[in-house]
Formats: structure tokens, C-alpha cells, sequence
């Protein structure tokens, strides 16, 4: 049986790694936002803007909980979701957890290449950004440096380097 759960900030490459990663391995592959989107219907900034962040990341943490128990799957999950609740030790206990760990400057350019609204991300200039993602992390790498193996991501632009995060997981995996 394979899960696989990929932590890290947004812009990492979670998902566009963990869906050729679960391609590759012939199992099912769930980003946990899009999972939340498709079972309330309505987009996590919906959801935040009703419920609030306090109500999303209880919903968050349901939802972890229901896709953390299917088999043979590869799970993203939201930049946050580690930081809260006992989110990371039960995600270490089900699961083989990754970091995809990048360097702020890569993480801006990920989010610069990426076709998706992120509003915390609007309207900063380049500096302010990596300055935000920097801060960021300072608050978020304990919860993420708590997965159980991390992967130095360097600038996902190329199939190829796509192909050799996936090749360096099932390595250190064995699968």
C-alpha cells in the first residue's frame, strides 16, 4: 500500500510534483484543497471569507483526516494544514510524509509562473514577496521540517526536473 503525503509552502511544487508522482506510481492522486472545494462546493477563499480561518482549518482538518486514510494515493496538502492542530504527527503516523523544501526566491518565481489567484500574493512587487515567504517560513519550517524525509526542490520550470523530483521520492522511498 502506498501514502504518500507532500507538505511545504505554497509554490513548492506539491502538486504539480505529487500528480506525476501518482501518475508514475499508478495510484490516485488528491490536492486537499481541491478535495474541500469539491465537497463543499465552494473555494477555499469562500470558505474563508464565511467561516473564517479558524472554521477553514477545523474544516481542513476533517477533510485530512477522510483523504489520509485512502490507500494507494499521493496527497498535497494546503501550505498551512501542517502548522495546525496534531496535523503533522498524524499525517507522520499514516503516512510517508515529504517536505518539498525550496528557497524563497524559488518559491516566488513557482508563484509567479502559476496560473492561480493568490490573494495573501496580490499585489506585491518581487522583494516584498520572497520578504512575506521568508517571514513565512520562519513560523512554518518547525511543523515542516517534522516530515519524515525532504526534498530540496530547485526551480520546477522543466518536465525534466519534474521527472527528477519524482525519481529522487521513489528512490528514497524504495517504490
Amino acid at each position: 500500500m502506498i501514502r504518500i503525503i507532500l507538505i511545504g509552502y505554497m509554490g513548492a511544487g506539491k502538486t504539480t510534483v505529487g500528480k506525476a508522482l501518482a501518475a508514475e506510481l499508478g495510484v490516485t492522486f488528491y490536492d486537499l484543497d481541491w478535495y474541500i472545494t469539491m465537497r463543499y462546493r465552494k473555494s477555499v477563499p469562500e470558505i474563508f471569507a464565511e467561516r473564517g480561518e479558524e472554521g477553514f482549518r477545523d474544516l481542513e482538518q476533517r477533510m485530512l483526516h477522510e483523504v489520509a486514510e485512502f490507500e494507494n494515493v499521493v496527497v498535497s496538502c494546503g501550505g498551512g494544514t501542517p502548522c495546525f492542530f496534531d496535523n503533522m504527527d498524524y499525517m507522520n503516523s499514516l503516512a510517508d510524509t515529504i517536505y518539498l523544501k525550496a528557497k524563497p526566491e524559488v518559491l516566488a518565481q513557482h508563484l509567479r509562473m502559476g496560473k492561480g489567484k493568490r490573494p495573501l500574493l496580490e499585489g506585491k512587487s518581487p522583494e516584498e514577496l520572497e520578504d512575506y515567504i521568508r517571514e513565512m517560513l520562519v513560523s512554518r519550517e518547525p511543523f515542516y521540517n517534522q516530515a519524515k524525509h525532504t526534498i530540496d526542490v530547485s526551480l520546477l520550470d522543466t518536465e525534466s526536473k519534474i521527472r527528477d523530483s519524482v525519481t529522487l521520492i521513489r528512490e528514497m522511498l524504495k517504490i
